[in-house]
């Protein structure tokens, strides 16, 4: 069983679409995460960098996910807004042994958090620390320093240190993700009623 049908049985949620995008500099890991959280019945597919965007859907018994996986290259992340705004979550990767494009990550996070479509909306968003197992990499704290993320006041987050290659840490992170996202539902669902 894939980490999204186990998120999707917490949930407990009925025929509920639930979009997730993935972001993040090239090379911080992104494809190979979303490889992981597929169903253990899906097809691995080779790994290459990705040009423009993926989008990757699965079904499980309730839930329906839909996962943009969009290109890290800077002349494609002009394309990440164009799906913020039916957006549920984000998982955005960062590569933590990257220690010198970690300001073009912050960057890329505050145009982000500060976008019209993101802004006001309460949308969780879960980071991954990636590529722990390097030599160089930063620790999770280290990571959330150098990214002001103690800043973010608007919205859930939560940081989870990852190796995305052996899938070490993913489940922590979704188990994050799934609650928040079930939250915001009941929130939602309490809103109409």
């Amino acid at each position: 069983m894939g980490l999204l049908d186990k998120l999707s049985g917490w949930l407990g949620l009925r025929k509920k679409e639930v979009n997730v995008m993935c972001l993040g500099l090239d090379n911080s890991g992104k494809t190979t995460i979303i490889n992981q959280l597929k169903p253990a019945n899906t097809p691995a597919q080779e790994i290459v960098p990705t040009i423009g965007f993926n989008i990757e859907k699965f079904k499980s018994s309730s839930l329906s996910f839909t996962v943009f996986d969009m290109s890290g290259q800077g002349r494609y992340r002009n394309l990440w807004e164009h799906y913020y705004k039916e957006s549920h979550a984000i998982i955005f990767v960062i590569d933590s042994s990257d220690k010198l494009r970690m300001v073009v990550a912050k960057e890329e996070l505050d145009n982000l958090l500060n976008h019209e479509d993101i802004c006001c909306k309460k949308i969780p968003v879960l980071f991954f620390a990636n590529k722990m197992d390097l030599r160089d990499a930063m620790s999770s704290v280290k990571v959330t320093q150098m990214l002001c993320l103690e800043n973010i006041k608007d919205k859930p987050w939560h940081i989870c240190p990852s190796n995305a290659i052996k899938g070490e840490g993913l489940q922590e992170g979704l188990d994050w993700l799934q609650e928040q996202i079930a939250q915001s539902y009941q929130n939602n669902e309490n809103l109409n009623h």
